[in-house]
């Protein structure tokens, strides 16, 4: 046997172009960028989430608050790119799928006679997103719907990040949760609703403002030593999804940066951010 060391494998890479976001306090990628940044002060409020106008009325009306969020998130992401929604690759991430719609599943079937409404059926899967996605847009293109627990974001990210590096083609890529009603939310507290997209794309395409690098660890992360501002430090704890904002924040800040994520079983994803 050798006695030369392993070599890291190459990093995935990919550009990232679009970005959508809605939470509480950040109404909008355009609208949040400064905040992100560190340049005006976060004021916590309620997200105003918006019917999806991609839909038909129909559908709309069916639409559940996780599914309008995810959607919310993902339109603006893909708005002003140039490409064609029903052209893209998807990977929607949520770590609690819509966990409203199946307490009131189970609220049904615990009352005497109850009777479970179809539509709530038909929105209780873990893709409704993706799937009113795909109608909205018209698209019949892959689609991936996953669920990590606390590492749906970092997860979700390599999944679509993946997906571009072998078949080189953009993926949207959107994480999103919704807090759940009782008792459910006692086993998993989701305090706040939050969402975000990310339009990624083959690297040296044209439209990405920052090229990323991702490279599974096969050990954790060191605990992070700058501060957390006062964002990360509520948002992170209320939504998984908000895993998301250390990226957010050096995108919005234009400036290169090493971030890390932990991962189940002491293992760690870690990303190289450049700005373009």
């Amino acid at each position: 046997m050798s006695g030369a060391p392993e070599t890291a494998p190459p990093p995935v890479r990919c550009g990232i172009g679009g970005i959508g976001l809605l939470g509480p306090g950040l109404a909008g990628w355009a609208a949040s960028e400064a905040v992100l940044a560190g340049m005006a002060p976060w004021q916590e409020a309620a997200p105003a989430v918006p019917p999806p106008a991609m839909l038909a009325p129909a559908e709309r009306r069916r639409a559940s608050l996780v599914v309008r969020l995810a959607l919310a998130a993902a339109g603006e992401a893909v708005a002003g790119s140039g490409l064609a929604p029903e052209a893209l690759d998807t990977v929607f991430a949520s770590s609690n799928g819509d966990g409203a719609v199946v307490g009131a599943i189970l609220d049904a079937l615990a009352t005497p006679g109850g009777d479970v409404s179809p539509t709530l059926f038909h929105n209780s899967v873990h893709n409704a997103a993706a799937g009113y996605w795909g109608i909205g847009a018209g698209s019949m293109r892959p689609s991936v719907s996953l669920g990590c627990h606390d590492d749906t974001f970092p997860l979700g990210l390599l999944q679509a990040a993946t997906g571009v590096a072998a078949w080189g083609r953009p993926v949207l890529f959107c994480a999103y949760d919704a807090p759940l009603n009782p008792p459910l939310d006692a086993c998993r507290p989701t305090a706040v609703p939050f969402a975000l997209a990310m339009l990624l794309l083959p690297e040296g395409a044209d439209g990405a403002r920052a090229t990323l690098g991702l490279r599974h660890r096969p050990e954790a992360p060191a605990t992070e030593a700058a501060p957390r501002s006062a964002l990360r430090t509520t948002l992170e704890e209320a939504n998984p999804a908000a895993r998301a904002l250390p990226l957010l924040e050096a995108l919005a800040a234009r400036k290169p940066a090493r971030l890390a994520w932990p991962l189940l079983d002491g293992m760690g994803l870690e990303a190289e951010l450049s700005p373009c």
